[in-house]
This record gives structure tokens, sequence and C-alpha cells, in this order.
């Protein structure tokens, strides 16, 4: 046997575990990789998830699976630590939770935060705190937002408001209609008849970055579109408020869109309109993050997911980013990839490449934020 080569051996496995980008995630123990792939620890015979927090294996004793499968068939067995070939506490959070949507969707009123959590198990404190986390809401937010859902879905059915409001699981017309415009963005009853009566003023310009349609209900400024063709602008608007009554603005609205445009051209002078923010309440949460961010700065997606408290909610805050009605004044071209790139901007990104370059040159402009 040459013990020389064995003995080179052993070096070199450390080595090609060391340059492997998968070692450096179980050294972080990113649970982000949990499930992506296992590794094996030949000194103990068994396998692990990257995230487990058993002591740090020695490199040259570790191989890499791409399933609990594939290790087991190689004879290793699953670390009692951290339970391999058993779904991971993110999923088995994301079960419990989902769960709790359920009883919320199901029950006929808002239930309590202590019912919650003694259904899952756990404290009002953790649970609160795990919820959140999870869906980007707190449960109440959540259970808001379902019985808004209810709301639209019965005021369609039932003849009368009044009987939606009940079968929606409202117990007095007052509590639905103190929140009424924030539910659905009208009246209920302007929404049952499909928002008939609502009237949306609109004016389209031009600026240096193209087309730019501004529209305005009686409540602020509802959308800021931008693009290259004014009749898609339009379409875009007629679909978003299909059974308003869409009236082109008089000389006086040209003053709106003349101040919107203005800020496009220098962000320094601000944009002092009042806003019509209509979403859903984790929308309006990203939204309300978004305008904290200053002129000529940036942030990624996942600082802004950890901002409002739901660090794993970085695909939902894009999703949000993207249905924005309402550029530059909900400023989500400030948001960029974790390596500064521009990306993921529906009105082309090189307009949001050129919103942030002028942006930084304003001297106004603020630092920019952390990533």
């Amino acid at each position: 046997m040459n013990h020389g080569a064995a003995r080179k051996s052993k070096p070199a496995a450390a080595s090609a575990t060391g340059w492997d980008p998968r070692w450096a995630r179980v050294v972080a123990r990113d649970r982000g990789a949990d499930g992506e792939f296992y590794y094996s620890v030949a000194s103990t015979g068994v396998y692990c998830r990257p995230s487990c927090p058993s002591r740090l294996a020695n490199p040259k004793n570790v191989r890499f699976h791409a399933s609990a499968a594939e290790a087991e068939a190689a004879g290793f067995r699953p670390c009692r630590r951290c339970k391999p070939n058993q779904p991971s506490a993110s999923a088995r959070n994301a079960e419990m939770i989902a769960r709790s949507c359920r009883l919320i969707e199901r029950s006929p009123g808002s239930p309590r935060l202590a019912e919650l959590a003694r259904a899952a198990g756990l404290s009002a404190h953790h649970f609160h705190r795990l919820f959140k986390s999870v869906t980007g809401v707190t449960p109440k937010a959540y259970a808001t937002a379902h019985r808004a859902a209810e709301v639209r879905r019965e005021l369609r059915q039932r003849a009368t408001v009044t009987e939606a409001i009940y079968g929606a699981g409202f117990n007095a017309n007052s509590r639905f209609y103190e929140q009424s415009a924030r539910r659905l963005g009208m009246t209920p009853t302007d929404y049952r008849r499909g928002g008939a009566d609502a009237v949306i003023r609109f004016a389209v310009g031009q600026c240096s970055l193209g087309s730019i349609l501004v529209a305005m209900s009686d409540r602020g400024v509802c959308a800021i579109l931008m693009g290259d063709d004014p009749e898609a602008l339009l379409r875009d608007l007629q679909h978003r408020f299909s059974k308003a009554r869409l009236i082109g603005g008089d000389a006086g609205f040209e003053a709106v869109i003349a101040r919107v445009v203005g800020f496009v051209e220098t962000p320094g002078i601000g944009l002092d309109l009042p806003l019509d923010i209509r979403g859903t309440a984790f929308q309006q949460r990203v939204w309300r993050a978004l305008q904290d961010i200053p002129a000529g700065g940036t942030a990624t997606y996942a600082h802004i997911a950890d901002k409002i408290g739901a660090p794993r909610a970085v695909r939902a805050v894009a999703g949000a980013c993207a249905a924005n009605p309402l550029a530059v004044a909900i400023p989500c071209h400030r948001v960029v990839r974790s390596d500064g790139a521009a990306s993921g901007y529906r009105w082309g990104i090189e307009r949001k490449r050129n919103l942030i370059d002028r942006e930084r040159a304003t001297p106004d402009a603020g630092p920019r934020l952390p990533r």
C-alpha cells in the first residue's frame, strides 16, 4: 500500500471540501440551504442538514449529498440533533402557520391572539412573532385582509350592503363602515356597483423618460404610470379602474401632471401631493418602507423585508414592488438586488437606472441605505 499517497489524499479531500461553496453554507449554518443538499461525516457515520448546530466537522471527513436518501444509501444514518430525514423547522413552522391561517378564515369573527397561540401550542408572544415572520403580516392584519376579501365577495353576491357586511362576519355595520374606505378604496355601495360612480381624472404628458400618465381620485393621486406608448398607459388605467368614470384632466389638472413631471426631472424638489394608496396590508407596509428610502439612496429587497419585520418574505417584497401603481411617488426604483444591480422594474430597467442616477446627482440626495 502506498502510505504516502494515502496521507496526501486526506489533505486533498479537506482542500476540495473547503473550496466547495456548500461548505461555506455549512460553516454559516445557513437555514436557507436546508433541503438543497446534505452532508455526511465519515468519522461519526451520520449525515446532517447544512444548519445543524452540532460542532463543526473536520472538512476532510465531509461529503456532500443531493438528498437524504442518497446519504442513507451511502451508509450514513440521520443525525439525532438536526433530524435531516424529517421536515425542517421552517417547513414545520410554515405548516403550523398555514393551519392558523385556515383557522382565522373559518372563524365567524376575528379569533383572539391567545386562542390562535393556544391552538398552535405556543406562547402568544412566540406565535405572534412566528406568524409575522412566515406571512409578513400580523395575525390581526391577516384577519382584516381576509375579512375585506370576504366583504368584496359578498358585495357582489348579496342583495343589500347590510347583508354583505353581516355575511362577511361583521356583527355591526358601524365596525365595518369605520374602515370601509381603507378596506375597499371607496364606499361599500360604490364598490358593489363596481366603482361605477367613482371619478378618476387623468392626463398623459411627456418627460425625459417617455410618456407618463397621472390619475387622481377625490382622495389623491392613485396612479402614476410610465412607458413608451400613451395608449398602453391608458389601457392599464382602464384595467385598474374598469367601472370608474375616467375623465380627461382639464387645464387645472395639467398643473398636477406638471408637478409630477417636475419631480421626475428634479427629485430634490419633492412631491407635495396627496396619495390615494390602495393595496393589501402587506403591500402597504412595503410601500411605506420604500417611502423611507431617501432620494439618492438604495436598499435591497432583503433589507426592506428585514425593515418590515418579515426577513423571509423577500420574494413577497419583490412582488409588492412590482404591484406598485405609483411610480416615483412610491420609489420602488430605489430597491436593488443584493449585488447592487438594478432589476425587476415594471417600467423598464433603463428607467430604473436613470432615476437612481439622477437622484444621486441631486445635491440634496440622501445617503445610501445599508444593504
